[in-house]
């Protein structure tokens, strides 16, 4: 197991979009459209954020969208609750509910199981984890790969409590992911045209009472994860150790992406679920998204779900 590890100190990301979610989550970069798109799980509703503008939208959902991905006609693939749908903000007025086409239901064990983090692997299919909301928090949380042609499929991974950091190498044969609880960020071999993985191995271990959460790789194989209840979010060198830290004006730091022309700017996701008004007043735009120009760091390009 390899430690946290100190890392280099960068200057503290910058509020974006002050979007206040409760629990903001999954966000993604649209190059054609140049905006960011992201959710509130709890808050039930999808955000579109134009950094060139300093501007957003957002559509109400019919239920709590874990996690979404974008599509090649320009729709967003949901992870929403126990089943994933189709959903075209283009249809409605912003600040209007958003209408969604079922696509498939997924198992889940207990009525306290929903969609969470999800992310599409190189080749475009959406592979996506859940999570157990019980109190007692039971690993019984799945992991599932979706495509059009090939339907929906099982990883053979243990199940865990919440599942979180789905990411993938740069040529799409590694898979990281997490259990936030056991505060751990493993590493598999993967296969997407078998939705198949190897052995699981230990890469990242995080101390100190921080959660990991949604996780990217950039182009230099680099995974950068935010920690909730850390204020930052960190990126590993190969072997597991923590090189770089950005600080995050937000306690609950949940999610991150690149973006920008150059896939050089670091967007992160937060939320203000479970903030007391102490904590609250202390960083009162928790929840928002916040940005980090990053010298001489470049992300990869996201491949879009083929929904036709």
């Amino acid at each position: 197991m390899v430690s946290m590890g100190e890392g280099r100190t960068l200057p503290t990301a910058e509020l974006a979009f002050d979007s206040r979610c409760t629990l903001g989550e999954s966000i993604v970069w649209c190059a054609r459209e140049r905006v960011l798109w992201w959710t509130d799980i709890k808050g039930r509703r999808i955000w579109r954020g134009s950094p060139g503008a300093g501007s957003t939208q957002w559509w109400s959902t019919p239920g709590r969208v874990g996690s979404l991905a974008l599509c090649e006609s320009g729709r967003l693939l949901l992870g929403m609750e126990d089943a994933l749908y189709l959903g075209d903000p283009t249809r409605h007025a912003a600040g209007t509910g958003l209408s969604c086409d079922h696509l498939v239901d997924v198992p889940m064990e207990g009525a306290a199981m929903r969609i969470n983090d999800g992310r599409l692997d190189r080749s475009g299919n959406f592979v996506f984890g859940c999570i157990n909301e019980d109190p007692a928090h039971a690993r019984t949380a799945r992991f599932h790969q979706y495509s059009l042609r090939q339907g929906l499929r099982a990883l053979a991974l243990e199940p865990v409590a919440i599942a979180n950091g789905i990411c993938f190498d740069p040529d799409g044969r590694g898979m990281y992911y997490c259990d936030s609880l056991q505060g751990r960020i493993m590493h598999v071999g993967y296969d997407a045209a078998t939705a198949t993985v190897s052995e699981p191995r230990v890469f990242a271990v995080i101390e100190g009472g921080a959660e990991p959460d949604g996780a990217v790789v950039d182009a230099d194989g680099r995974v950068w994860g935010a920690q909730w209840a850390a204020g930052q979010v960190v990126r590993y060198a190969a072997a597991g150790e923590v090189e770089l830290r950005v600080p995050v004006p937000a306690s609950q730091p949940t999610c991150v992406a690149f973006a920008g022309e150059d896939l050089g700017t670091l967007y992160v996701t937060s939320a203000r679920d479970g903030l007391d008004a102490a904590a609250l007043h202390a960083l009162p735009t928790s929840g928002g998204v916040f940005t980090a120009v990053l010298d001489g760091v470049r992300g990869l390009p996201d491949v879009r779900f083929a929904d036709a």
